[in-house]
């Protein structure tokens, strides 16, 4: 190992261990401090509130309790979503994981291709589809008053413990194809690492199609997922085309794996558009905006854009030409020179920047094809 990269990974350990001894040691010294002011209400707090179907929960005397209501609640109260705050600390723990895995990829001596990203996409579907197991199973506890998967058990599938068990499961998986490999059972990797997340993806999906036979919490709007997916892909093929013939820097770097991302991206933004502004058209409930950048989107929307404008097109609809654009932004940012010199962190990267699109928007989409 050289002396470099060492100093960094020393580095990186200790940064990472340093928060982790901090949070420990403040949640037992100064538990009102870091425990019920910052880890309970903006972490633990929602999702509780999540698991357990509440609008809210309140922290009281060292105690979790249900309150009558959010708005006379005694104590730290804690709703289900995100903040501004808990955003920003997810941000920070993702860049440490990252930093993380591309030291575990140098040492295992993988991940310098494109492929693994390739190989990945089915778990980037998965952590998606897990997220809406957890919201049919409240949205089956809401029809039946028993959850279809009872919390705590459902904690894991709950940001932001689904971000470590989906990376357990993809390091899980990792680990077993590159034994196959070993063994001379196969030759690449990527193959069974691809097969084994195929394989967890369509359980997840048959999870749900099971729920939505067996069950009335459920039902199944296939012209969303339709209009969903078409869109989404009409958008990414307009778009590469444009970039092809007129941009064509933009996506030296990463080929089709570029097309892939911004796809992933357009999934979310059409998700979302459909899902917040167009609800009732599909006869599905009315959704709200989960996230600080959606929430501003809207709130922007609404007052810049004239009313009679809103009321026919909505005022989601920015969010999708951001999302496309921003995409399009960071495949360039990883042009060929960068790829050639840092070929593992260009893999990593771009595999964050489709996980951050194309994951929550498969749970948009499919929570509305599901009416949960």
């Amino acid at each position: 190992m050289d002396y470099d990269r060492a100093t960094a990974e020393r580095v990186w350990l200790a940064i990472t261990g340093g928060i982790a001894v901090v949070l420990v040691f403040g949640s037992i010294f100064a538990e009102r401090l870091v425990y019920d002011r910052f880890i309970w209400q903006y972490f633990w707090g929602p999702v509780v509130a999540d698991g357990k179907g509440e609008d809210c929960v309140a922290r009281q005397d060292g105690e979790t309790v249900v309150p009558e209501t959010c708005t006379t609640a005694e104590g730290i109260v804690a709703e289900p979503g995100y903040t501004v705050i808990s955003t920003a600390s997810y941000g920070i723990v993702l860049v440490l994981l990252l930093i993380g895995v591309y030291f575990l990829a140098v040492r295992l001596d993988i991940g310098d291709s494109l492929s693994i990203i390739y190989a990945l996409f089915p778990f980037v579907l998965l952590g998606g589809v897990l997220r809406t197991v957890e919201d049919a199973s409240l949205a089956v506890l809401e029809e039946t008053g028993t959850a279809a998967i009872a919390f705590p058990y459902s904690a894991i599938l709950i940001s932001p413990l689904i971000y470590f068990f989906m990376f357990a499961l993809a390091l899980s998986a990792l680990g077993i194809s590159i034994v196959l490999v070993r063994q001379g059972i196969t030759r690449r990797y990527e193959y069974p690492l691809a097969g084994i997340g195929s394989i967890l993806l369509g359980g997840g999906l048959a999870y749900l199609g099971y729920l939505a036979v067996t069950t009335e919490a459920l039902g199944f709007t296939l012209s969303f997922l339709v209009i969903t997916l078409v869109g989404a892909t009409a958008i990414t093929a307009v778009a590469w085309i444009v970039i092809d013939q007129y941009f064509p820097v933009v996506n030296s770097g990463t080929g089709y794996v570029g097309a892939v991302i911004i796809w992933g991206h357009a999934v979310d933004g059409v998700a979302n558009v459909l899902s917040l502004d167009w609800a009732a058209t599909f006869d599905l409930p009315e959704y709200g905006p989960k996230h600080v950048i959606n929430s501003a989107v809207q709130d922007i929307t609404a007052v810049v854009q004239p009313t009679w404008l809103s009321d026919l097109i909505g005022v989601t609809w920015p969010f999708l030409p951001l999302k496309v654009i921003a995409a399009a932004i960071v495949v360039y940012a990883f042009n060929d020179e960068l790829y050639d010199e840092l070929p593992r962190y260009t893999v990593i990267m771009l595999l964050a920047v489709l996980a951050v699109g194309l994951g929550p928007g498969t749970r948009d989409m499919l929570r509305a094809t599901f009416g949960i």
